[in-house]
Parts: C-alpha cells; sequence; structure tokens
C-alpha cells in the first residue's frame, strides 16, 4: 500500500515538473516573439516566465482549488431539502433564522 503512494506521488511530482517546465517554456517563446514585435519590450528568460505564471495564477486564477466545489455543496443540499418533510423544512427554517437571518416568509408578527 505504501509503495503504491509513493509510486503515486512521484508519478505526480513528475508530471508537475513536466507541466511547469512546458508552460514555461511556452510563454517564454510567446512572450519573446510577440511582446518585443508589438509593444518593444525585452526578452525574457525561462524564471520569468515561470514567475509571470505564478503572478497571474495568483492574480487572476487564486488558489480556491477545484472549481465546481461549490455546485457540488448546493446540489447535495438541494437534494437533503428535497427529502425533508414540511415540519423538518420549518424546524431547519427556525434553527437557521436565529443563527443566519431570515429564510422563506417572514413569520407573521401577533398584532397587540
Amino acid at each position: 500500500m505504501r509503495r503504491n503512494w509513493a509510486l503515486r506521488a512521484l508519478r505526480f511530482a513528475l508530471f508537475a515538473v513536466l507541466f511547469v517546465t512546458v508552460f514555461g517554456f511556452v510563454v517564454t517563446l510567446l512572450w519573446n516573439w510577440l511582446m518585443p514585435a508589438l509593444f518593444g519590450w525585452h526578452l525574457i528568460s525561462f524564471w520569468q516566465a515561470i514567475g509571470i505564471l505564478v503572478l497571474s495564477k495568483i492574480l487572476f486564477g487564486g488558489f480556491h482549488g477545484r472549481h465546481g466545489g461549490h455546485m457540488h455543496w448546493r446540489r447535495r443540499m438541494m437534494e437533503r431539502w428535497e427529502q425533508m418533510t414540511p415540519e423538518e423544512r420549518e424546524k431547519l427554517r427556525e434553527s437557521m433564522r436565529g443563527r443566519c437571518g431570515p429564510f422563506g416568509p417572514p413569520a407573521a408578527t401577533p398584532k397587540a
């Protein structure tokens, strides 16, 4: 079992290094081909291209992990909601109302 885990980790590390290397060279080639000709900017090295990739990931992609995780959680909660009885739904609304604000239609206020 441990050997299988170590082999998977090694394979993942190899693919990660390969991925970063290929994209670094692609960014280097594209930058050095386009930017000096279009804008008169300087040529960049491989390590500067890796830095550009990391910077663009931070600025535009963030480090939030997989996409669609929110939708999975929402779909799971909707399935649970569908399986609840009306009494269970009202009980959940009441318990959430005290912690998270209003849910559903506002409760009728007694008139004095």
